[in-house]
C-alpha cells in the first residue's frame, strides 16, 4: 500500500510552535494545569486571522459562562459526576442559544479543572483566567503571520484572462468559418478556476483584520458575471442558420477584443467600438431570406450581450497595470 504524500504546512508549524510557547509560558507563570494552555492554543489556531479572533472570543465567553455555571452547580449543589451531567444538559443549550457553541470544548477544560480542585476559590479563578490569556493569546500571536497568497491570486487572474481570450478567438473563428472543432473545454476550465480563485480571495479577506473587501475577490466576481454572459452567447452563435456578412463584422470585433483581455479597466474604449459595430450593423442591407433574418436577429442579441459584458467591466475599478487593458 502506497503511503499518501504529506507536506507540513504553515498551520501545522504554527500549531506546534504555539503549543510549545503556551505551555512554556504557563509553566513559567507557575500556573496549575499548565498543560491545558497548549490545548487552548490548539483550539484557537484557525486557517485565517479573522477566524482565529472569532474563535478566541467565542471560547473566552464560553469559558466565563462555564465558570459561572460551575459556581452555581458545584458550589450550590455538590462536586459530583451527576452534577456535571445535569449542568452540561443546561450548559450546551445555553451556548447554542448565545451562538458560542464552538467554545464548548475549551470551556469543558475549565469546568473539569474546577471539578478536579473541588473548590472554586479566587486563586483558582485567577489561574483559569491566566490559562485562557496564555492559551488564547499565544494562538492569536502565532496566527498573526500568514504567508502572502497574492502571487497565486495573480496566477489565477492571468489564467482566466488567457482562457477568455481563447474563448473569444474561437467564437470569432466560428463566425467566419461557420464550423469549428472547438470542444469548449475553456468554459469548464474557467468555471473551475473562478470557483477556486474566489475561495482563495475570500481567504485573503479573512487574513486582513481591518479589510472588509478584496480587490481580487471583486475581480473574480466580475469575471464570473462575464462568464455567464459568454455562456448565453454561445448557443446563439452555434444556432445561426447561415453565416451572413454581419457575422464577419462581429468576428472582427471579438478577435480584437480577444487580444485585449486584461485586468485593467479601459472598457469604455470597446464600448465605443461596439457602438460603431451597431451603427454599421444597422446600415447593412436588410435580409432577403428567412434564415438570414434569423441570423441577423441572433447576431444583434450577441451585440447586446457583449454590451452588457463590457458594462460589467466598466463598472469595475480594475488593477493598476503597465499593459494596455480593455476587457
Amino acid at each position: 500500500m502506497k503511503l499518501k504524500k504529506y507536506r507540513i504546512g504553515y498551520r501545522t508549524m504554527k500549531t506546534a510552535a504555539g503549543v510549545a510557547i503556551a505551555i512554556s509560558l504557563a509553566q513559567l507563570l507557575q500556573l496549575d494545569y499548565y498543560v491545558s494552555a497548549g490545548i487552548l492554543t490548539i483550539l484557537c489556531i484557525q486557517p485565517t486571522k479573522k477566524k482565529s479572533i472569532r474563535a478566541a472570543f467565542s471560547r473566552l465567553v464560553a469559558s466565563l459562562i462555564a465558570i459561572a455555571y460551575a459556581f452555581l452547580f458545584f458550589e450550590g449543589i455538590a462536586y459530583h459526576p451527576l452534577t456535571i451531567g445535569i449542568m452540561i444538559l443546561l450548559f450546551i443549550p445555553t451556548l447554542v442559544t448565545l451562538r458560542f457553541a464552538d467554545g464548548f470544548v475549551s470551556s469543558s477544560v475549565i469546568l473539569l479543572h474546577i471539578y478536579d480542585s473541588q473548590n472554586l476559590t479566587l486563586d483558582l479563578f485567577v489561574n483559569e483566567l491566566s490559562l485562557m490569556a496564555v492559551g488564547f493569546g499565544t494562538a492569536l500571536a502565532v496566527n498573526m503571520y500568514m504567508p502572502s497568497i497574492e502571487k497565486k491570486l495573480d496566477d489565477y487572474r492571468y489564467q482566466i484572462e488567457v482562457l477568455y481570450s481563447s474563448i473569444f478567438s474561437e467564437i470569432a473563428n466560428y463566425l467566419r468559418q461557420g464550423e469549428s472543432d472547438w470542444t469548449g473545454k475553456e468554459l469548464m476550465e474557467s468555471t473551475e478556476l473562478l470557483k477556486n480563485a474566489k475561495a482563495l480571495a475570500y481567504q485573503d479577506v479573512e487574513n486582513h483584520v481591518t479589510r472588509l473587501e478584496n480587490k481580487y475577490y471583486h475581480y473574480f466576481d466580475m469575471r464570473e458575471q462575464q462568464l455567464e454572459i459568454i455562456e448565453r452567447i454561445l448557443p446563439k452563435i452555434t444556432a445561426l442558420p447561415v453565416i451572413v456578412g454581419h457575422s464577419h463584422l462581429i468576428a472582427d470585433f471579438l478577435e480584437d477584443l480577444a487580444s485585449h483581455v486584461h485586468s485593467g479597466n479601459t472598457a469604455y474604449r470597446y464600448i465605443g467600438k461596439l457602438q460603431a459595430v451597431k451603427d454599421e450593423f444597422a446600415d447593412m442591407p436588410l435580409p432577403d431570406t428567412h434564415d438570414k433574418f434569423l441570423a441577423m436577429a441572433a447576431l444583434y442579441q450577441v451585440i447586446e450581450e457583449m454590451d452588457a459584458y463590457l458594462e460589467i467591466k466598466s463598472s469595475y475599478k480594475g488593477f493598476k497595470s503597465a499593459k494596455p487593458a480593455i476587457a
